[in-house]
């Protein structure tokens, strides 16, 4: 890779608590009784998806919000990962741009963890800050590997040394391509908005999770738990009530069928709901070629989506390009570094993104 340029109320949480021991393996309970902050508590791949184009998230701030601070605090990158292949040479991407822009100018950025929740150490420990987590019991997952994310962060946060008051949880195929600032504001936590997380089309099913006496479906962000900015001190809070939510959403047939491979993400954005916490949601926190068509003053590529175009530079997506680009094709291992650059034409988002992985 060379550089390149600047390329994001008790009794009801004590009843879920007891739902998940009562649904749940006796391992899983007595991990989860040692996380006994429950009981203190006060009052990420999608694929295949379309992008519609009448939903555009801005910038928006929570409804009791005041004014800004202008205070800039460091904020620890936690990225979650496995030891399969396809994990690992995006995490290489990954903490490579984490380094260059570490220290520029604007960033904010502090320490860098992988949050690996594979259960065993692997050849990347000496190249990138690791710690190992267990992974949920054997079968709990149900082969959705992403409902181990929110367990591994309960036990990162409770056994690892933390020096930074703020946390980025960030993902693997993400790559920052602007510094960094701490976006999280006054306390409050910041998180990109998602066109298909939407509450308020699945009232329903939230309300499952969320009763009317909590507040209206309006207060579960559009969010899931990454890219997001937000204060140790309240991820502690939110960690468990999430890891919790999800198995529960995960053992609920029609939840499941509903939400899919986002029902982690909407249990995050339910946790935090749950907790009081409202998030800053920034558009401009990142950007996902080829939607995305420029990167501006964006700070994260996402690049989950596939990239085909024609060689005059169109798009075709839904149907393989004569050009194209999409990491679920480096399942066993990174990409060749003798793939063709993109057709001329192609948008900054795209041409840039994949410059950054040469």
């Amino acid at each position: 890779m060379n550089g390149m340029k600047y390329i994001g109320r008790a009794l009801f949480l004590a009843l879920l608590a007891l739902g998940l021991f009562f649904a749940t393996y006796n391992l899983l309970t007595m991990m989860i009784h040692n996380n006994t902050r429950l009981e203190k508590m006060g009052s990420n791949d999608l694929d295949g998806m379309s992008l519609p184009t009448s939903f555009d998230p801005i910038i928006q701030m929570p409804e009791n919000h005041k004014a800004l601070s202008k205070e800039r605090l460091l904020f620890h990158v936690a990225l979650t990962a496995t030891d399969a292949p396809y994990s690992k040479w995006q995490c290489r991407i990954m903490y490579y741009w984490y380094k260059k822009m570490k220290d520029m100018p604007e960033s904010d950025m502090g320490g860098f963890t992988r949050i690996l929740h594979s259960g065993s150490p692997d050849e990347l420990m000496d190249e990138i800050p690791t710690f190992v987590a267990n992974p949920l019991p054997k079968g709990l997952d149900k082969g959705y590997i992403v409902l181990n994310r929110p367990w591994a962060f309960v036990q990162w946060l409770e056994k690892a040394k933390i020096n930074e008051e703020y946390i980025l949880m960030a993902e693997p195929d993400h790559i920052l391509v602007n510094p960094l600032p701490n976006l999280g504001q006054n306390g409050y936590p910041a998180a990109f908005p998602f066109f298909y997380i939407r509450p308020d089309e699945n009232k329903q099913i939230i309300r499952k999770y969320y009763p009317e006496e909590k507040g209206p479906v309006t207060d579960v962000d559009p969010i899931g738990n990454s890219p997001v900015i937000i204060k140790k001190s309240l991820l502690e809070k939110i960690a468990p009530t999430w890891m919790n939510v999800s198995l529960r959403m995960k053992n609920d047939t029609e939840t499941d069928k509903a939400f899919g491979w986002v029902l982690e993400m909407y249990a995050y954005a339910v946790a935090s709901a749950l907790h009081g916490v409202q998030h800053i949601l920034r558009k401009d926190f990142m950007l996902q070629p080829p939607w995305d068509l420029d990167i501006g003053k964006k700070y994260i590529i996402h690049y989950t989506y596939g990239c085909d175009y024609s060689l005059n530079g169109e798009l075709t997506y839904g149907k393989i390009g004569e050009w194209r680009f999409d990491k679920r094709s480096y399942l066993r291992g990174p990409p060749p570094k003798n793939l063709t650059m993109p057709p001329p034409g192609v948008p900054e988002s795209v041409d840039d993104n994949w410059k950054l992985k040469e």
